[in-house]
């Protein structure tokens, strides 16, 4: 970790776990990269496991979403929330996973201008209004979900998803991380 992802100076205070080093070494051999996201979490290793835990749960565990159907969430969540760590790094996601360069940029700049179904748009009408104006939800939003097929363990699985990437931009934006450089240029 030479590089400062973060604004804060927070080390490792010794040596990364096996484990740590283990799932890092994962990271880099899928990724082509240790995600700094990951790498700022590191200074203590019981919360880099509760993130990464939370998010491979939710992010790659079963689901009635799709991969891709997490990673809109994401990036409209943090576009909403102008967060540049996620907007980056999920953008590229979306990218790979759709095979569809401008879909990820349109993520990113304003979701409405993309071709999507009225599935994925109401989906993401719904998180755009979760992460704006939670107090307004109401069950007219969840239904809304309904009549576009989602199940109710769908509607979970959403507001799970627009919940923690809240939580993260919010981190993020606090000790201002920044983005791997290499998520700039995948997938266009």
């Amino acid at each position: 970790m030479t590089k400062r992802v973060t604004a804060l100076d927070l080390e490792p205070s010794g040596e990364l776990s096996e484990a740590t080093l283990a799932y890092f070494a994962k990271c880099e051999e899928k990724l082509g990269l240790v995600p700094n996201v990951l790498k700022s979490y590191a200074f203590d290793e019981k919360k880099l496991r509760a993130f990464t835990d939370m998010y491979n749960d939710l992010m790659l565990g079963d689901s009635g979403l799709s991969k891709l159907e997490r990673e809109m969430i994401a990036v409209v969540v943090s576009s909403v929330n102008h967060c540049f760590y996620c907007l980056v790094a999920h953008g590229a996601a979306v990218r790979q996973l759709s095979g569809d360069p401008a879909l990820g940029e349109m993520m990113v700049m304003n979701w409405r201008v993309a071709e999507l179904s009225e599935k994925q748009s109401a989906m993401l009408a719904f998180v755009e209004k979760l992460t704006e104006q939670p107090a307004k939800m109401d069950d007219t939003d969840r239904e809304a979900l309904r009549r576009a097929g989602f199940s109710d363990r769908d509607i979970w699985d959403i507001a799970s998803v627009a919940a923690f990437f809240n939580m993260s931009n919010r981190v993020a934006a606090a000790v201002e991380m920044q983005p791997n450089p290499e998520y700039h240029a995948q997938a266009r």
